[in-house]
């Protein structure tokens, strides 16, 4: 069984993520996406919410798995017995660091491969940070994020109110 780990910190997830998760889960068997806990950004939604919001934005998705970790990636991916990492690339400026990424955790474990999708060009803008900056603003956020999370996001995020 070939599995693919996409981890993110997905604070909040998008429709940019959920592009790459559904073209992801057409090239593994079974796919993984790992909610991780990113020690340099202060989230704004608990690991508890990440989770749940990814379970409900993929539930239509049969050979996806939602997950969360903390720790080395290249050691969560030979846990879990996956075969490769998938990264979504906005800009050259992903790649630059992506690249970077990748050539650590293949040296912490090489067996290990990492995939590149490039966004849907309609994404290209598209982060969790311009999500939540329009949130907070009590902007619309219906063109970025699925309808299931959207009124979650907004609730939490929204300081107009």
């Amino acid at each position: 069984m070939r599995i693919g780990v996409y981890p993110g910190s997905f604070d909040p997830a998008t429709y940019g993520h959920l592009d790459i998760i559904r073209r992801a889960s057409r090239l593994f068997d079974k796919l993984i996406v790992a909610a991780m806990v990113n020690g340099e950004k202060r989230s704004a939604f608990t690991m508890e919410e990440k989770v749940d919001f990814l379970k409900r934005m993929t539930r239509d998705i049969p050979n996806v798995e939602v997950d969360c970790f903390d720790g080395l990636l290249a050691d969560y991916v030979r846990d879990k017995g996956a075969c490769a990492i998938v990264k979504g690339l906005r800009a050259v400026s992903d790649f630059e660091y992506e690249f970077q990424m990748a050539l650590a955790n293949k040296k912490l474990n090489p067996e290990l491969d990492t995939v590149f999708l490039m966004t849907e060009q309609k994404y290209l803008f598209l982060s969790s940070t311009i999500v939540r900056d329009i949130a907070r603003h009590g902007g619309d956020i219906a063109e970025f994020v699925p309808d299931e999370i959207r009124m979650d996001i907004m609730n939490k995020l929204d300081q107009t109110k």
